[in-house]
């Protein structure tokens, strides 16, 4: 059996007894941490498929330790302008084992306890799953949009008060709705590239990041 998982902002194929390198988590070695975000499940020949997650599936883990990655080269550089920086980046990493794959059952349980109650009873149950919701948003961490050839901390400031935090984020928003975020901010930005490089870091792809932004000017080919 084996699952396709959300972990910490990124889809792995993980199966039981394997050892998986993610983004950091904030559990603490030697404790168990579940993941509920489950896109795909296969046993066999049986393929399940979530819309997007799978109702009452989960992955069961145990955080062996945290640590961090090879050291990847962020170089910067503008034409005809003189400007060069190099940076050096390890990404924080947690090292897990999967323990446990359910293909149902997390959501069955709590359905059970709820049907002999009263309609008063049923009403809690959307409240816990809010409470249960609230740790999620706590321990998401946001991306440095620095990164981005053309985002300045100014800028990053106010991706981050329109909601976008992440390279995955700004990935998926439109050029124009990017230029619509930051008219309020000085200056001409071009931002037609940063949806692509954001995908690049967000894939992990620094090397290929580092091509472009070789090319480019602010932001700009």
């Amino acid at each position: 059996m084996y699952a396709i998982v959300e972990i910490a902002g990124q889809q792995f194929k993980v199966a039981k007894d394997q050892k998986v390198f993610v983004n950091r988590l904030s559990t603490e070695e030697g404790k168990k941490v579940d993941f509920d975000n489950v896109l795909l499940i296969g046993d066999g020949d049986n393929v399940t498929i979530g819309a997007p997650a799978i109702d009452g599936a989960q992955v069961g883990a145990k955080v062996l330790k945290h640590l961090k990655g090879d050291k990847v080269i962020v170089f910067k550089k503008k034409r005809r302008k003189g400007y060069r920086k190099k940076n050096g980046h390890r990404q924080s990493l947690t090292e897990i084992v999967i323990e446990s794959i359910t293909a149902s059952g997390a959501k069955k349980a709590t359905a059970k306890k709820a049907a002999p109650k009263a309609e008063a009873k049923k009403e809690e149950a959307p409240k816990a799953k809010a409470k249960k919701a609230a740790p999620k948003k706590a321990t998401s961490k946001g991306d440095d949009l620095k990164k981005i050839e053309g985002i300045g901390p100014k800028i990053a400031e106010t991706l981050n008060e329109a909601g976008i935090t992440t390279f995955n984020e700004l990935a998926t928003t439109d050029a124009a709705k990017i230029a619509e975020i930051i008219s309020g901010v000085r200056g001409n930005h071009v931002t037609d590239t940063w949806p692509k490089q954001a995908q690049l870091a967000a894939d992990g792809k620094w090397d290929e990041l580092k091509t472009l932004q070789d090319e480019l000017d602010g932001g700009k080919a």
